[in-house]
């Protein structure tokens, strides 16, 4: 443990922009250069699932948060499907958002292992919820757990995940 703090100074995670048109692809990597305040030149693959559509995938390194910052900056494009993860480091719990059109931007905290964590409050607050509006169901119950683990966005992206991937780009800040 550091004598000054408990918490990582720096993190990684990646970027997935799985659909995107070609005329945003330069202002993306415009947008992800300036929030890392590193260069970013992207490579672009053919997004199989949507025709003219682009996908590229980014790897980075940076100060704990850059997550976030990076899904607010990329939701300016409400046509874009993408996914930005943080990984958990010394102190701090892994993120991960993802932005689909017509649902908009969604946010959960992942465990080491990846897996989606639903805290006891959040549960809570779901069944109260669920009590208060006299709908104690357990689909009721059901589908707002699926909300708070994204499943309407996993459902969404799925098949943008897959076929022949862009290449890996990795994006560095020198931090702390």
């Amino acid at each position: 443990m550091r004598g000054s703090s408990q918490f990582a100074d720096a993190t990684a995670g990646v970027v997935y922009i799985h659909s995107s048109p070609a005329a945003l692809c330069p202002h993306i990597e415009w947008t992800l250069a300036s929030t890392l305040k590193a260069p970013a030149k992207l490579r672009w693959a053919t997004q199989p699932v949507v025709a003219g559509q682009l996908r590229t995938t980014i790897d980075w390194v940076g100060p704990v948060g850059t997550a976030g910052r990076l899904a607010q900056a990329l939701r300016a494009w409400p046509m874009l499907r993408f996914e930005v993860t943080e990984d958990p480091s010394e102190g701090v719990d892994g993120e991960r958002w993802c932005f689909v059109p017509g649902l908009g931007l969604w946010h959960g905290t992942t465990s080491a292992n990846g897996d989606l964590v639903v805290g006891e409050m959040r549960l809570r607050a779901i069944v109260a919820a669920a009590r208060d509006r006299g709908r104690g169901t357990a689909a009721e119950i059901s589908a707002d757990i699926d909300r708070a683990l994204g499943t309407a966005w996993d459902d969404d992206l799925e098949p943008y995940r897959y076929g022949e991937g862009a290449e890996v780009t990795w994006l560095r800040r020198d931090v702390g």
